[in-house]
């Protein structure tokens, strides 16, 4: 694989991880709401999910799942169900008064979130099905070359995702305002909402 391919398969797919979407906004949201340690978990729980998608893309099998409605409409409505849940969740944890912000920084409920975050988002599946395979060689190994633009995605949204989590991350403190945290986390229930709505009306 050459490095032209390389350089023009980043090209592409770096302004569509650059796009809102729910991986984004829930990293993001983890960042604000929960601070630092939970962001990076949120964001290794969503490279987790896509990296699982990775593996079968490279056999071709996530191309026979989005070739059948069944199997894609049954993922796209998981995905719709839990983004509405993380919605609700964050927009009932803002209609609460709270004495202070619970960080939760002793367990891996973020890992989990943001790898069932993008693991069941139809937009990653998409991605392997659609974009991906216009950057295979059919003269070189076509699985070789999909784990390794796979792992090239992986990656940038690892550096992508990382970087907007810190970056939110520096609005959470234990001194911040019961009425800003509500308003931040009604923010990002919003955004979710948004989301969930936007994969379920979006046509396969």
């Amino acid at each position: 694989m050459s490095s032209a391919t390389i350089f023009l398969f980043l090209l592409t797919v770096v302004p569509l991880i650059c796009t809102p979407g729910p991986d984004i906004l829930y990293t993001a949201s983890q960042g604000i709401s929960k601070g630092k340690t939970a962001a990076m978990r949120a964001v290794a729980g969503v490279l987790l999910g896509y990296s699982a998608h990775a593996i079968p893309s490279a056999f071709g099998i996530a191309t026979v799942v989005a070739a059948s409605p069944f199997l894609f409409n049954a993922l796209k409505w998981f995905g719709v169900a839990y983004l509405a849940y993380l919605a609700i969740q964050m927009l009932y944890s803002a209609s609460q008064k709270k004495d202070g912000i619970v960080l939760s920084e002793t367990d891996g409920v973020s890992l989990w979130k943001g790898f069932f975050t993008s693991f069941l988002n139809p937009k990653g599946l998409l991605m392997y099905m659609a974009i991906l395979p216009q950057f295979i060689s059919p003269e070189g190994n076509a699985a070789m070359q999909a784990l390794v633009l796979s792992g090239i995605f992986v990656a940038s949204c690892g550096v992508i995702y990382l970087g907007v989590a810190l970056a939110a991350s520096r609005a959470h403190g234990k001194n911040m305002s019961d009425t800003a945290r509500r308003k931040l986390e009604a923010v990002a229930g919003v955004f979710l909402t948004g989301a969930a709505i936007k994969i379920a009306t979006q046509e396969h």
